[in-house]
């Protein structure tokens, strides 16, 4: 006996291994539909040319032929006097099948290209306009400040022309401890080290990103510092007055004001062991500022000292006047 439509439907959903909820997903077609379908039972569906839409749609899925699904459809359809032309059913939303959601969608889509068409060339002409517009106004402007920079940048950083001026690459620092041994606690590059240089002696770092010295400051007048070479002065006190220990770092972003400068920092005095001729001008000014200073308080006692003994002469030479005057008298 051959296969009625539901039954080839149904046996190639299963050799596929799909579900009837599957095949709903797929299709579009309500799940009650494809299982009244596959037992052959039309009536439950609305009847006429959707009834051929939802076999078509089936077939498909499954892998049937589709214009065969539909003409057996079709024999089935007369032999059990089910109506073939539209009926007067209320039609679900849910039931649509995909030809007819494409269909309608396409309208929409080509006219949404249209119009974001339309802007796109608005907006790019537009753009093109500023642009050339605005570039001819602003030549001058660009011209002038491209001068003026290059005019303040060879201003600004006249250590740039040093062809002696070391960088991060080549930089070679040594410290050196004079008069007595300097316990002295280095960064380089992120590795720390403790090393106590001995008098007379010195200790070279070749860092490559930075390089931090740390050393207690009642040793500032026993610290030398060069880099390649060149002597540069140290600080006295440390950079920070909350701070016991003079700290001071050399990276990319300092070293060429410390070539130039030749010192650590100009914030705080360079230690008097580091300056060459102007070490020993620094200690003395304070000195000789603090002894004129305190002549002048001095000065001001003196003055009511010579004025006291003044008043006191008078007041004694009448006294003794007084009491010998009665004395001679009596007799």
């Amino acid at each position: 006996m051959a296969q009625t439509l539901g039954e080839k439907l149904r046996e190639a959903r299963e050799e596929r291994g799909l579900s009837v909820g599957e095949v709903a997903e797929q299709t579009r077609i309500s799940p009650h539909y494809i299982d009244s379908i596959e037992r052959d039972d039309y009536k439950p569906l609305p009847g006429g040319i959707f009834n051929k839409g939802f076999v078509k749609s089936f077939a498909k899925a499954v892998g049937v032929n589709e214009q065969e699904a539909v003409a057996d459809y079709t024999r089935q359809a007369t032999a059990s006097d089910v109506a073939l032309v539209d009926e007067q059913k209320v039609y679900k939303p849910e039931v649509l099948t995909d030809e007819n959601s494409g269909r309608s969608m396409l309208p929409t889509i080509i006219t949404a290209v249209v119009i974001l068409a339309a802007m796109t060339g608005l907006i790019l002409f537009g753009l093109s306009y500023l642009n050339s517009s605005g570039s001819e106004v602003a030549k001058p402007a660009t011209t002038n400040s491209n001068v003026s920079n290059q005019n303040s940048n060879s201003a600004t950083s006249p250590q740039s022309n040093d062809p002696t001026a070391p960088t991060m690459a080549n930089l070679k620092v040594e410290i050196k401890a004079i008069n007595a041994p300097v316990p002295i606690s280095a960064i380089t590059d992120g590795t720390k080290s403790e090393n106590t240089i001995g008098a007379g002696s010195s200790q070279i770092y070749e860092p490559k990103e930075s390089l931090t010295i740390n050393y207690n400051k009642w040793n500032f007048d026993k610290v030398q510092m060069t880099i390649n070479g060149k002597s540069i002065a140290l600080p006295a006190t440390p950079l920070k007055p909350a701070d016991k220990r003079i700290e001071f770092v050399i990276n990319k972003d300092n070293l060429a004001q410390i070539w130039s400068s030749g010192a650590v920092s100009t914030e705080v005095p360079a230690a008097a062991s580091n300056a060459n001729t102007a070490a020993p001008a620094t200690p003395a000014a304070p000195v000789s500022t603090q002894t004129t200073v305190r002549p002048t308080p001095a000065a001001k006692p003196s003055v009511p000292a010579a004025t006291n003994p003044t008043p006191q002469p008078p007041t004694a030479t009448p006294r003794p006047a007084a009491t010998s005057a009665p004395a001679a008298n009596r007799p």
